[in-house]
């Protein structure tokens, strides 16, 4: 056991690495002391970190402290102080005896008033013949601006970022574009030829339905709605669209789109931030990854639909097209239910009631999984030095903290951050947090690192653990949202122990009880 005596002026301070309880002030006294040095801890109260500074270092510390090892010693054996604080395995302060950790509050802007946003602009941009892609755009005046592309998640649009493009478009050139076969990117006229008899098929309580027809257009042959053509789409989108590398900011699947692309495009990334992104995505093999196995799945989301699974994706399409099916949907996924997602549940019913969005959802259900994996595309980044940032909802019931903390311990550089509360689309349930964090972010890429990470007001704690409590006016009121921030010391074994060890600790007290 190591214990670090700290002796202030009013109180003493003990820092137990290894989690002393609360002490019994009748124990017998400590023994003997083994060896003895000296350090200071500087414990900054503006930060729930702490960085120990060898004495005569620049930077008066706030309390000189003794370094004493003991051994066996038992955590009943410490004596009780005005001020306890357990040191944890990232630099984190909590307390010993239960008192609540004090947590800075940091003021950030809202969302600026409508008379003071950024102009979207809606337009369509045809990449191949019948491949219209729907994209919305702000900024455009900023043009020596960094520009900025928002990838959306599976299920939504562009649509899904107004709040972003609204905000962020005012400092950046921003978009966002629908992928192919969802939101306003679905085909515009069927991808298949009518029937033999003349007639088109008909899905229950559908006046018509594209996709199947008894042969694929021309223009439709080789459609498949996959991870790969979406790889494609942003890769020309960027090439030809925006014409320059960009930032990407991806959420759920949009997240795991952008991560792919930049593993395979890096010339073209300037920076990645992954908003809850999916960590799996496609259920049959990829055809150049695994040949064999891939030829015992005849079909992999062409078009037209096979006969056999017509009735498959009828009888799904009846229960996902359901407005209350998307209303619990939505209740899931979003945290704070008090947020307003009226627009986003018309967008995706109207979505729902395009011709061509029934069998484009079963294209992308069946189409072939990526040619990299989650982990291999985040390897890759790391390889090419594409700096990365992890920004998750912590409440998301979908893509747990677990998935983005994986992420960290891969790329331990990356910063992360965890909103809460804030559930599997932190970029619309808290949009002031989420902008916040990405101008700061960009602004330190852009500064070369002169400027600081958000939430970091030195640079040397950029490495430890840091919790904020981020409050901004909306709606007349004043909202607060805590953000913790891992730096790169962060490492997931230690999540694991910090998170499980008291729980653990409880069970045994409970039974010794």
């Amino acid at each position: 056991m190591e214990i670090v005596s700290c002796h202030a002026i009013q109180s003493c301070n003990v820092v137990n690495f290894r989690g002393v309880k609360e002490s019994d002030p009748q124990r017998p006294k400590l023994p003997t002391v083994r060896d003895k040095r000296f350090c200071s801890v500087l414990i900054d109260s503006g930060f729930t970190s702490s960085r120990f500074k060898r004495l005569g270092q620049q930077g008066s510390p706030t309390t000189v402290c003794s370094y004493n090892r003991y051994e066996d010693v038992a955590s009943t054996d410490l004596n009780k102080t005005d001020k306890s604080f357990l040191l944890d395995g990232e630099g984190g302060l909590g307390s010993l005896t239960g008192t609540p950790q004090i947590v800075p509050k940091v003021s950030i802007p809202s969302l600026p008033d409508e008379d003071d946003v950024a102009r979207i602009t809606s337009c369509f941009w045809e990449w191949r013949p019948n491949l219209n892609v729907h994209y919305e755009t702000s900024g455009s005046e900023n043009v020596d601006s960094p520009a900025v592309l928002f990838l959306p998640g599976f299920g939504v649009g562009s649509f899904h970022y107004e709040k972003q493009l609204k905000d962020l478009g005012r400092d950046y050139r921003a978009w966002a574009l629908d992928f192919l076969g969802q939101g306003k990117s679905l085909p515009h006229e069927d991808p298949t030829l009518q029937s033999k008899d003349g007639n088109k098929h008909i899905l229950a309580g559908e006046n018509d339905t594209w996709g199947f027809g008894d042969e694929s257009e021309t223009w439709a042959k080789e459609l498949v709605y996959s991870v790969d053509l979406w790889k494609d789409q942003v890769q020309y989108f960027i090439e030809e669209v925006i014409k320059e590398p960009v930032y990407l900011v991806g959420n759920s699947l949009g997240g795991f789109v952008a991560l792919y692309f930049a593993a395979c495009n890096p010339h073209l990334v300037k920076g990645v931030t992954l908003l809850n992104a999916t960590p799996v995505w496609g259920f049959l093999p990829n055809p150049e990854r695994s040949p064999r196995l891939s030829r015992l799945f005849p079909w992999a989301g062409t078009f037209p639909l096979p006969s056999g699974v017509r009735k498959l994706v009828e009888i799904l399409w009846q229960k996902i097209s359901d407005p209350s099916s998307i209303a619990e949907i939505l209740k899931q996924v979003y945290a704070d239910h008090s947020t307003d997602v009226d627009d986003v549940f018309s967008r995706i019913i109207k979505t729902t009631q395009h011709p061509a969005a029934a069998a484009s959802l079963a294209s992308i259900m069946f189409a072939p999984r990526a040619q990299l994996s989650f982990k291999e595309a985040l390897s890759r980044c790391r390889m090419n030095n594409t700096p990365i940032c992890l920004t998750y909802g912590k409440d998301d019931p979908w893509v747990m903290p677990i998935c983005g903390l994986q992420a960290k311990n891969q790329v331990p550089d990356a910063p992360y951050y965890e909103i809460s509360p804030a559930g599997h689309c932190p970029h619309d349930e808290v949009p002031e947090v989420v902008n916040f964090l990405l101008r700061g972010w960009i602004k330190n890429l852009e500064s070369g690192g002169s400027s600081t990470l958000p939430l970091i007001d030195d640079p040397e704690n950029a490495c430890y653990g840091i919790t904020k409590d981020l409050e901004f006016p909306r709606r007349g009121s004043r909202k607060s949202v805590r953000v913790q921030f891992h730096g790169s010391n962060y490492s997931f074994w230690k999540w694991l122990n910090s998170h499980f060890k008291p729980l653990f600790n409880k069970m045994l007290n409970s039974r010794s009880v």
